[in-house]
């Protein structure tokens, strides 16, 4: 416990600037108008595609002992997939 609040303390700056992008963020994408959802929906799907390509990329060079690795390249694959499946119904 002791090394997470040394972790908060040490890093304060930069968990105030993660919180402000999160604010900002919502607030940008909140006043978007509804003609332009579509584009914006299509280029995070193209983004989704390559990071499931690139963690299946990823997955096929990593050695079989690696769990950390192998975890994290099908969390990212399941994600991406994930993304790209609710991009298309969310567009349609």
């Amino acid at each position: 416990m002791a090394e997470i609040m040394q972790f908060f303390s040490d890093n304060m700056q930069m968990i105030y600037i993660v919180i402000l992008m999160i604010f900002v963020g919502v607030e940008v994408i909140g006043h978007v108008p509804a003609v332009l959802h579509t584009p914006l929906m299509s280029g995070a799907n193209a983004l989704s595609g390559v990071v499931i390509i690139g963690a299946i990329l990823v997955l096929l060079d990593t050695d079989p002992g690696n769990y950390l690795g192998l975890a994290l390249g099908f969390v990212a694959i399941v994600l991406g997939i994930l993304n790209v499946v609710g991009g298309f119904v969310v567009t349609d």
